[in-house]
C-alpha cells in the first residue's frame, strides 16, 4: 500500500472579478506531490502558476472564488481557520517569492526578520534564535553572517537577498517549500547558485518542493516531475526524464525550442510562439492553444481535450493531435 501524497490538489479552480467579467485564473487543476519529491510547474507569464501557488498557500485576493479541494499532510487547507493556517505556514509549508525586495521588510534588519520567525513558530528565546539565524545564513552561503544580521535588505545584492529569503523559508524545517520564480531578475551565474542551493537543501532535509518557472531548462535535472500549464490548465504532466524524451504537447515543444542553445551561431533568432495567450475572461470553447498551434483543426476549435493518461510513457497530455517522439526530436 502506497503512502498518501503530502500535497494533493483536486479539481482546483480560481476565479477573480474584473471590470471585464470573471477571470478564470486556474481551471480544474489536479496535482500531487509526495514527501521528498520535487514538482516543476512550467508555463508562460499569466498561465496561472502563481495563482495556483497562492491557492495552495491560501493567500488569494479577498474577492477570489476558490473551488476544489487542497489536502496538505492530511488537512483540508480550504476548511482551516486563519489561525490554523498561520500555524501551518512556516513550520510545515513555506514559500520563496520571486522578488525578495518585496517579500523582505525594507525597514527591518535581516536579523529581526529571521529571529522573529524562529521565535513565533519555534518558540525560541532571542539568544538561541540569533545563534540559529547565523547558522541558517551560513548554510545558504552568505559570508560573514553575524554582520549580515545587522544589515537591511537594501544593503545586500539581489542574490544575497534571495538567499536570505530562502534561509527564512527553511528556518522552521518545512515539509513543503514552494519556490515561485526564485531566480527572477538575477544574473545567470547567481541563478544557477540559487537553484543548486534549493536542490541541495531539498535533498538534505528530505523536503518536498514545488519549483515554479517559465523556463523548461530550469526544471531539467532539478525536478522529479513536471506539470506544464497553459491558460490556467495543466496541459501536460510527466516524470521529468519522460517529458523531455517523449514530449507530446505542441506547446511544451514550443517552450523547449525557445530556450537559447549554446552551440547556436551568434545572433541566431529564437523561435517564438506565434500569437498570444487567450483572454482569461473569455474562455475558448475548444483547446486554448489552438489559435497558436500549427496542428490545430476543426476538432481542436470545437472541443477542449481532456488531460488523458498516455499509453505507455507514464505521463498525461491534453491534445487531440499529440506529437510523436520523432517529431519532438526534430523540433
Amino acid at each position: 500500500m502506497t503512502n498518501p501524497p503530502l500535497l494533493s490538489v483536486e479539481g482546483v479552480s480560481v476565479e477573480l472579478p474584473t471590470p471585464r467579467g470573471q477571470l478564470l485564473a486556474v481551471d480544474k487543476v489536479d496535482l500531487e506531490v509526495a514527501a521528498g519529491r520535487t514538482l516543476g510547474v512550467v508555463g508562460e507569464s499569466g498561465c496561472g502558476k502563481t495563482m495556483l501557488s497562492r491557492a495552495i498557500l491560501q493567500l488569494l485576493p479577498k474577492k477570489a472564488a476558490l473551488s476544489g479541494r487542497i489536502m496538505f499532510d492530511g488537512q483540508d487547507m480550504v476548511q482551516l481557520s486563519p489561525e490554523a493556517l498561520r500555524r501551518l505556514r512556516g513550520p510545515s509549508l513555506a514559500v520563496v517569492f520571486q522578488n525578495p525586495m518585496t517579500s523582505l521588510n525594507p525597514v527591518l534588519t535581516i536579523g529581526t526578520q529571521l529571529i522573529e520567525t524562529l521565535q513565533a513558530h519555534m518558540g525560541m528565546a532571542a539568544p538561541a534564535a540569533a545563534k540559529r539565524g547565523i547558522e541558517l545564513l551560513a548554510a545558504v552561503g552568505i559570508p560573514a553572517p553575524e554582520q549580515r544580521l545587522r544589515q537591511y535588505p537594501h544593503q545586500l545584492s539581489g542574490g544575497m537577498r534571495q538567499r536570505v529569503a530562502i534561509a527564512i523559508a527553511l528556518s522552521c524545517e518545512p515539509k513543503l517549500l514552494i519556490a515561485d520564480e526564485p531566480t527572477t531578475a538575477l544574473d545567470v551565474t547567481v541563478q544557477a547558485q540559487i537553484l543548486d542551493l534549493l536542490a541541495r537543501e531539498q535533498q538534505r532535509r528530505h523536503m518536498a518542493m514545488i519549483l515554479i518557472t517559465h523556463d523548461l531548462g530550469v526544471v531539467a535535472g532539478r525536478t522529479d516531475e513536471v506539470a506544464v500549464m497553459y491558460a490556467g490548465r495543466v496541459v501536460e504532466r510527466a516524470p521529468t526524464t519522460t517529458l523531455f524524451s517523449h514530449m507530446r504537447m505542441p506547446y511544451t515543444a514550443a517552450l523547449l525550442a525557445a530556450i537559447p542553445k549554446l552551440d547556436s551561431p551568434p545572433h541566431t533568432a529564437l523561435p517564438a510562439i506565434a500569437g498570444r495567450p487567450p483572454d482569461p475572461t473569455r474562455p475558448l470553447r475548444g483547446c486554448s492553444f489552438a489559435p497558436r498551434c500549427s496542428r490545430a483543426d476543426d476538432r481542436c476549435q470545437a472541443a477542449k481535450p481532456p488531460l488523458d493518461t498516455a499509453d505507455h510513457i507514464g505521463g498525461q497530455y491534453a491534445c487531440w493531435h499529440p506529437l510523436q517522439p520523432a517529431a519532438v526530436a526534430r523540433a
